[in-house]
């Protein structure tokens, strides 16, 4: 597998699905969001406070949920729950989406915080499989602040370095500190537009013309 394609909740139901349909035939694994499901944990959690291991775990079960969901709407998809099965499923012709739980209990790479989301489990897993990783949202890419806010500016391109400092954007907080470990580079780019998705992923197209982000980590 080439790709590792994480698809933000945000996305889920409409664009999800209709993105994981696209990806066919792409070679790429498909990594969901935990979406408002695992926002709703999040909001619970600010009013209760649960354990941070409760949380984290509980999130992953909702990226779990989702894959289910968008597989199920899906005909050219297949769930897999090991890297060994999604390697399988691609050579089927099907397109694997990762059902991560199982997987991450088992390699453990990351410490219990809300730090960590989707993003970082992708691009852990694009790290083992040697892959692109695109991080695919409601938003064309990265912003010096909220894309709405008066004076926000786009970014098409950025050191992750230099996103360490952010203290908002269309990412994860851990994403750039382990782009910078694993000495790789990720798309961000809008999944509404599934076109542009495709675009990044063929070789063949160098001149993009829509905004999109490139964090560049080696």
């Amino acid at each position: 597998m080439k790709h590792v394609v994480k698809i933000g909740g945000s996305l889920f139901p409409e664009h999800a699905i209709n993105l994981a349909e696209k990806l066919k035939d792409t070679n790429s694994l498909i990594i969901l969001g935990g979406g408002e499901f695992a926002n709703l944990i999040r909001k619970y959690d600010d009013e209760i406070g649960f354990s941070k291991e409760a949380n984290h775990w509980t999130a992953i079960d909702c990226m779990d949920i989702i894959a289910k969901l968008v597989n199920d709407k899906a005909e050219s998809t297949k769930l897999a729950f090991s890297i060994n099965e999604a390697e399988k499923i691609s050579c089927e012709g099907f397109t694997p989406i990762f059902v991560v739980s199982d997987f991450l209990k088992k390699e453990d790479p990351f410490e219990c915080s809300w730090d960590v989301t989707s993003d970082s489990i992708a691009a852990y897993v694009a790290h083992i499989l040697n892959a692109n990783l695109f991080i695919v949202t409601n938003v064309n890419g990265i912003y010096t602040q909220e894309p709405k806010e008066p004076g926000s500016t786009f970014i098409s391109k950025i050191d992750a370095s230099n996103l360490l400092t952010f203290q908002e954007s269309s990412i994860d907080v851990m994403l750039p500190s382990l782009l910078l470990e694993f000495g790789t580079n990720c798309y961000v780019v809008n999944g509404k537009y599934p076109e542009r998705v495709l675009s990044l992923l063929d070789d063949n197209i160098n001149d993009y013309n829509f905004d999109y982000t490139q964090i560049i980590g080696d």
